[in-house]
């Protein structure tokens, strides 16, 4: 039996430019956005906050 992994990668849409990215959705450090420089994503000591739209995750 195949074991299901918790983390994934997430497309995400930053909140004030529009930009599309991939983030890991347990990043360990903060994410910016390669656009603009806006935070999307910070540690949180497990599973990050995202803060931009989740789109999707990649599979």
């Amino acid at each position: 039996m195949a074991e299901k992994r918790r983390s994934k990668f997430l497309v995400v849409r930053c909140n004030e430019c529009g930009n599309e990215q991939v983030v890991f959705s347990h990043a360990s450090t903060p994410v910016r956005c390669n656009v603009c420089g806006n935070t999307i994503s910070v540690p949180r000591g497990g599973k990050a906050e995202i803060k931009a739209t989740v789109l999707g995750a990649v599979e």
